[in-house]
C-alpha cells in the first residue's frame, strides 16, 4: 500500500484482529448468514486488512455488504451448485451470494480436482462481490499448488480509446509457494488505481492522482487533482493499468477482457456479451506442483529467486527491492501482533451499525 492511502496517525486507532473478527461476525450473522458463512465471510475481510489491504477489508467493503443484504440485492445463504463438470473443470452457480463464500467454495473444488488430475478450474456465475483475490489465489498454497484467481463485473474502465466505461476493474491474483521466504503473491486490478482506493482518498480526504481516471470527454486525467468520490454503484471513468495507449493502457485493457472471457463469457454469466452493467462472475484454478516439478526443488528455486529480487540494487530514494507478497507478509506478522488500523470513521461506523443492530463492540 502506498504511504499516499495510508490512514494518518492522528486518524488512525488499532483494534485488536480477534476483537475485530468478533464483532463483524456478529453483524454478519444479524443479516442472515448461518454461522459458517459469517465466519469465512469475516475471514475473506480480515485476511485483507491484516495483509494492508485496505482497499478490501472491513473499511471498505463491509458497509457495501451490509446495505446489499438490507436492499435484498445478496443471497445471505447461497446454495451453490455444480452446473457443469469434467474431471478437470466445472462451472459453479453461485446462488445470487456473495463470491466471499462462493469462490471459497469453488476453490476448494478446483484443489480437489488438482490433487486427483494435477489441475482444477471453475468459472463462477450468478455470485457477487469476493473482497480480495489474493485470499482465494492462498488457499492453493497449503497443498504445495500455485492458485489463481480473477474476478470481473461492474463497469468502471474505459477501454483503450474509449470514451465510457464498459469493463470492471478486473483483478487478477497468482500465490505460488515457496520454502522459507514469504510466498509470491501478485493481486492486482487492471486498471491504473483499484476502484476501492478512491474510497480511501474520500475518507482521507486527498485527491485523484494523474493517470488514474480521464475526464468526461475519455481522453486521460494526466493532471490530476480532482475530488474522489465513492458511492455504491456509481461508475467512474477509470483508466486502464498504463493509463495512455504510449504508456501501456491497451495491457491493462487487453488483459481486463481476458479476465471478462473466463470469469464471465466461459461461465455463461447472463450480460457479459452485451457488457451490462450489473454482470459479476469470477474464475479459480489451482495446479499441482509435482504434477510439473519437485516441490522440494520448486521452492528452493522459488526463494532462489525472490532473494535475487530483494538482492537487487535500489534506486536511489528507496531502501530496498520488493516482490508482491513480501510486504504483505510482513504486514501481516506485525498486524497480528499489535492490532489493525482503522480509520477512525470507520470506528464511528462500527459504533452506529453495532448500535442499531443491539451488538457490543468495544475497542481499547
Amino acid at each position: 500500500m502506498l504511504d499516499y492511502f495510508k490512514v494518518p496517525k492522528e486518524d488512525c486507532i488499532n483494534i485488536n484482529e480477534n476483537d475485530l473478527r468478533k464483532v463483524t461476525e456478529s453483524i454478519f450473522l444479524k443479516y442472515g448468514l448461518s454461522e459458517s458463512n459469517a465466519q469465512l465471510s469475516t475471514d475473506v475481510l480480515l485476511h485483507a486488512d491484516l495483509r494492508g489491504i485496505e482497499t478490501h477489508g472491513v473499511s471498505n467493503m463491509l458497509r457495501n455488504y451490509v446495505q446489499m443484504y438490507r436492499e435484498g440485492k445478496s443471497n445471505p445463504n447461497p446454495t451453490w451448485k455444480i452446473v457443469k463438470e469434467s474431471y478437470t473443470t466445472a462451472t459453479v452457480d453461485g446462488d445470487g451470494g456473495l463470491g466471499l463464500m462462493t469462490a471459497a467454495h469453488s476453490m476448494d473444488l478446483a484443489i480437489e480436482k488438482a490433487e486427483k488430475y494435477g489441475m482444477g478450474a471453475v468459472a463462477i456465475k450468478n455470485s457477487g462481490h469476493l473482497g480480495a483475490a489474493g485470499y482465494f489465489a492462498m488457499m492453493a498454497l497449503p497443498h504445495d499448488m500455485i492458485g489463481w484467481c480473477m474476478t470481473a463485473g461492474g463497469k468502471g474502465m474505459l477501454p483503450t480509446f474509449g470514451a465510457e466505461p464498459q469493463i470492471g476493474t478486473n483483478p487478477i491474483a497468482i500465490a505460488v509457494p515457496s520454502n522459507k521466504k514469504y510466498p509470491f503473491v501478485f493481486d492486482a486490478a487492471m486498471t491504473s488505481i483499484a476502484g476501492n482506493k478512491i474510497g480511501l482518498l474520500e475518507r482521507l480526504n486527498k485527491p485523484i492522482l494523474p493517470g488514474w481516471v480521464a475526464n468526461p470527454d475519455g481522453s486521460p486525467d494526466m493532471k490530476g487533482g480532482s475530488k474522489a468520490e465513492l458511492k455504491i454503484g456509481v461508475t467512474r471513468n477509470q483508466l486502464p493499468l498504463g493509463s495512455t495507449r504510449e504508456l501501456g493502457s491497451h495491457k491493462g485493457y487487453g488483459l481486463a477482457v481476458a479476465v471478462d472471457i473466463l470469469c464471465g463469457v466461459l461461465s455463461g454469466a447472463i450480460g457479459f456479451s452485451s457488457l451490462a452493467v450489473d454482470r459479476r462472475a469470477h474464475f479459480v484454478a489451482a495446479y499441482k506442483i509435482d504434477g510439473f516439478n519437485s516441490i522440494s526443488k520448486f521452492k528452493e528455486d522459488m526463494d532462489e529467486m525472490l532473494q535475487g529480487l530483494m538482492n537487487t540494487k535500489p534506486a536511489p530514494g528507496h531502501e530496498r527491492v520488493l516482490y508482491p507478497g513480501l510486504e504483505e507478509g510482513e504486514v501481516e506478522n506485525f498486524r497480528r501482533k499489535e492490532g489493525i488500523p482503522l480509520h477512525k470513521e470507520v470506528i464511528d461506523w462500527y459504533m452506529k451499525i453495532c448500535s442499531e443492530l443491539d451488538i457490543p463492540f468495544k475497542y481499547n
